[in-house]
C-alpha cells in the first residue's frame, strides 16, 4: 500500500488517478480546489480543498505522501488562447520545495505530447494549430518540465496526446525513444493506469514517455 497525493484530482486525468489507485488499494489524498465537492467517497480516501498556488495548502497535502502526482489543467475557453498561462510553472514552483521539505522524493507530473523537448516530434501539417491553441499553455508545461528534471527528485514526466473518455483499456504505448514520439490518442483512465503504475515502479524514473493509444493514430 501506498500514500498517494494527487493535486488537481477533483477532474480528468487527476480523478481518473484517485480512482485507479483507490481500486489497487492504495491511501489516497485528493487535493484540489473543489476536492470537498467531489462525488467519490472511499475509506482510504481523503479530500483536501486547497490552492495549488498555495504554500502552505501545498506542503499540507504533501506531508505523509510517498508519491505525488501533479494532474493540474487549464479548462478550455478563450484564455487557452489568448493567455496569459503560468499554472502549470508556478504550481510546481510551489510544489517542488513543499516535496523537498516533506521528504517526498517520487513525483510522477502530467504535461502533454508538444511539451518540452517533444515539441521538435509535433508535424509540420499540426503545428499551426497547435500553436494557435496550445501555445501559451505548452510554453508554460514547458518550463513545467524544465523546473522537474532540474529537480533532485526521483520525477516521471507523462506526455499523453489527445485525450479522450472511456474505460480503461490497458492498451497503450508509451513511447520512450524521441525518434518515435507521434502524435495520437488515449484515454483518460489510462494515462491515470500509467501513473499510477509509475508511481510505485522505478522503471521510468528520469523519462519523459509519450502515451498514445496502439493502432489509432490520426495525427501522424
Amino acid at each position: 500500500m501506498t500514500s498517494i497525493t494527487v493535486i488537481g484530482g477533483s477532474s480528468g486525468v487527476g480523478l481518473a488517478c484517485v480512482r485507479d489507485a483507490l481500486a489497487r488499494g492504495h491511501d489516497v489524498r485528493l487535493f484540489a480546489r473543489s476536492a470537498s465537492a467531489t462525488d467519490l467517497r472511499h475509506e482510504r480516501l481523503d479530500k483536501r480543498d486547497g490552492n495549488a498556488l498555495d504554500a502552505g495548502d501545498v506542503a499540507r497535502a504533501v506531508t505523509g505522501a510517498d508519491v505525488v502526482l501533479q494532474t493540474l489543467g487549464v479548462p478550455l475557453g478563450p484564455k487557452l488562447v489568448t493567455g496569459p498561462i503560468t499554472l502549470f510553472s508556478e504550481s510546481t514552483r510551489v510544489l517542488l520545495p513543499a516535496m523537498a521539505s516533506a521528504g517526498v522524493r517520487r513525483l510522477v507530473a502530467l504535461t502533454g505530447f508538444g511539451a518540452g523537448d517533444s515539441y521538435p516530434a509535433v508535424t509540420a501539417l499540426q503545428r499551426p494549430g497547435f500553436r494557435l491553441v496550445l501555445g501559451k499553455a505548452y510554453d508554460d508545461k514547458g518550463e513545467q518540465e524544465r523546473m522537474i528534471k532540474a529537480s533532485e527528485l526521483d520525477w516521471t514526466i507523462a506526455r499523453p496526446g489527445v485525450l479522450r473518455n472511456g474505460e480503461k483499456s490497458g492498451k497503450y504505448r508509451i513511447i520512450t525513444h524521441p525518434g518515435k514520439w507521434r502524435n495520437g490518442v488515449i484515454r483518460r483512465a489510462d494515462v491515470a493506469d500509467f501513473m499510477v503504475t509509475a508511481a510505485t515502479s522505478s522503471e521510468y524514473v528520469g523519462q519523459a514517455p509519450v502515451l498514445i493509444e496502439h493502432g489509432f493514430l490520426p495525427f501522424t
